[in-house]
C-alpha cells in the first residue's frame, strides 16, 4: 500500500518501485516506527484530534504489530517502513488507521524514526566499547612492570611498560565513548510535529511526544527537524574514529604476531591458517578489523557528499543515510565484538618483550638527560651521546656494555652516574612525572582508569 496516490492514472513502474522502495534497509526500524506512532496516537487522542475510542483502537492495533515485529515478523510488499505499518494497521483495525498519520508527515516521521534508532544503537556500541576497554585493564594490572620498547617512527626510542602501552588505548576509547555521549545530547531532539516542513495546524502536543519517546526537547524549527542529517553524520564521524583506533590496535597486534617480534601469541579459536602452508597461523581478525576501517571512513565521506548541496527541506537525497550508518554501526561493532575476543584470549610475551630492548640503544636519552640534569646544555648533552651511540654501533657493542671509565671519557660529569645508569628498568622508573610511563605511574593511571570505566557502567 502507497500513502499516497489520489492524484496519480497510473501504477508505479515495477522497475522504479524497487529503485525507490527503502523497506528492503530501514525495516529494520520497524519497532522504533511502531512506537513513535503508538506516542503520536496518544498525543492525537489526548488533544482531541482523534476521539478517544479511534486512538485506543489505533494504538491496540499498533501494540500488536510491536509484538510481531519483535517476534520476527515477515516485512514485505510495501514502499518503505511506515507504508507497511500502516498497510497492517489497516488490516487488522480497518479505515481508522487512515487516521494515525494526521498531523504528521513521512518526513517528521522518518526523522524520528531514525533518531530512535540511533540513540538505542549507540547505547550498545557504547557497551561495547566499554567491554573492550575491560579487557584493556585485566591485561594492564598484569603488566605494571612488563618492560618492552616503546617506538616512534617504527624504531625503537625508549622503554616503557606494557600497562602504560595498553592504557593508550583505552583512554582512545574513552574519548570514543565521550564522544557518543556528547552526540547524544545533540542528537535527541524530536522532529515529529515538524510535518512535511512547515509544522502542523493542528493543536499538537509536542512535548508530550518528546516525553513519551525519550527525546529531552523538541526540534525549534520545523524545516531544520526534517531536513537535518548532522545527528547522522556526527554518528558516523564517532563511528569513524573508533575504526581509526581499532584500525591501530589491530596494526600492532598483526606485527607483535610476527615471527620477527612474537610479543604476543594469538589463541588458536581466533586465528587462522593458510590453505598451502602447513606452518602459518595467520592473525586474520586484526587484518580484517584494520581493512574494514576503510568502509567506515567511507560511509562518513558518502554522507557528507550527500548533504553538501540539498537546498531545504527534505529531498529523497537524504534516503541514502541509512544504508551508510547502518553499515558503519554494524562494521564497528563487528570489530569491537571480534577484538575483544582477540584481546581476552591472546598471550603477550614478556620475553620476546624484554629481550627486544637489550642492545636497542633506547636508554640513549637517559645519559643526555643525566648530563643535561647537571648543567650541561641539552644540545650539547645530545650531541655527546650521539657520539657514544655513533662509536658502539661501529665497535658493535651496546650501551649497557658501557663501563663507568668509558662514559666518563666522552664527559666528566659521568663520574658521578650509577651503575644502572644505561639499564631499561632504571630508565622506565625515571619517567615519574604525571602520565609517564614510571611503573608508579602507570599504577596511579590505571586506579583512574578504572575509575572512568566504573563511572561509566554506573551511569550506563
Amino acid at each position: 500500500m502507497n500513502l499516497w496516490g489520489g492524484r496519480f492514472d497510473k501504477e508505479p513502474n515495477a522497475a522504479i518501485a524497487a529503485f525507490t522502495h527503502s523497506l528492503p534497509f530501514d525495516q529494520r526500524m520497524a519497532a522504533e516506527d511502531v512506537r513513535g506512532s503508538i506516542a503520536h496516537c496518544r498525543m492525537l487522542g489526548r488533544t482531541g484530534i482523534l476521539s478517544a475510542d479511534e486512538a485506543t483502537q489505533i494504538e491496540a492495533g499498533l501494540r500488536e504489530i510491536l509484538e510481531e515485529v519483535q517476534h520476527g515478523e515477515r516485512l514485505d510488499g510495501a514502499e518503505d517502513i511506515h507504508s507497511w505499518v500502516e498497510s497492517r494497521l489497516r488490516e487488522k483495525v480497518g479505515p481508522v488507521a487512515g487516521k494515525l498519520h494526521t498531523a504528521r508527515s513521512r518526513n517528521d516521521q522518518v526523522a524520528t524514526d531514525t533518531r530512535l534508532y540511533l540513540r538505542e544503537t549507540a547505547e550498545g556500541l557504547d557497551a561495547q566499547l566499554g567491554e573492550m576497554q575491560r579487557a584493556l585493564l585485566d591485561h594492564a594490572g598484569e603488566h605494571l612492570e612488563t618492560v618492552l620498547p616503546g617506538y616512534t617512527h617504527m624504531q625503537h626510542a625508549q622503554p616503557v611498560v606494557l600497562a602504560h602501552h595498553l592504557l593508550a588505548y583505552f583512554w582512545m576509547l574513552q574519548r570514543d565513548r565521550g564522544r557518543l555521549a556528547d552526540w547524544r545530547v545533540r542528537a535527541n531532539v524530536l522532529p515529529l510535529g515538524a510535518g512535511a516542513l512547515a509544522g502542523s495546524p493542528y493543536p499538537v502536543d509536542r512535548d508530550f511526544v518528546a516525553a513519551e519517546l525519550g527525546f529531552d526537547r523538541v526540534g525549534e524549527n520545523s524545516l531544520d527537524s526534517v531536513s537535518d542529517r548532522d545527528f547522522v553524520v556526527e554518528l558516523a564521524s564517532a563511528l569513524a574514529l573508533v575504526a581509526v583506533h581499532l584500525s591501530r590496535l589491530a596494526e600492532e597486534v598483526a606485527l607483535w604476531n610476527t615471527r620477527e617480534f612474537s610479543f604476543i601469541e594469538l589463541d588458536d579459536s581466533i586465528a587462522t591458517g593458510s590453505s598451502i602452508m602447513p606452518q602459518k597461523k595467520n592473525p586474520d581478525v586484526a587484518e580484517l578489523v584494520r581493512g574494514k576501517s576503510g568502509r567506515v571512513f567511507g560511509n562518513l565521506q558518502s554522507l557528507l557528499v550527500t548533504m553538501k548541496g540539498l537546498p531545504l527541506a527534505y529531498n529523497s537525497d537524504m534516503q541514502e543515510d541509512k544504508e551508510r550508518i547502518f553499515d558503519s554501526l554494524d562494521t564497528v561493532g563487528g570489530c569491537l565484538g571480534a577484538m575483544t575476543v582477540l584481546l581476552r584470549s591472546c598471550r603477550f610475551r614478556t620475553d620476546r618483550m624484554r629481550a627486544a630492548t637489550s642492545g636497542d640503544f633506547s636508554t640513549a636519552t637517559d645519559l643526555a638527560d643525566f648530563l643535561a640534569q647537571r648543567g650541561v646544555p641539552f644540545r650539547e648533552a645530545h650531541d655527546v651521546v650521539g657520539r657514544i651511540v655513533k662509536r658502539c654501533e661501529g665497535e658493535s657493542r651496546d650501551l649497557e656494555s658501557l663501563t663507568a671509565a668509558d662514559l666518563e671519557a666522552y664527559h666528566p660529569e659521568f663520574a658521578a652516574a650509577s651503575a644502572d645508569i644505561t639499564s631499561v628498568d632504571a630508565s622506565v622508573r625515571s619517567r615519574k612525572s604525571a602520565g609517564g610511563a614510571a611503573p608508579e605511574q602507570v599504577r596511579l593511571q590505571l586506579q583512574a582508569a578504572e575509575a572512568a570505566w566504573a563511572q561509566a557502567a554506573h551511569t550506563a
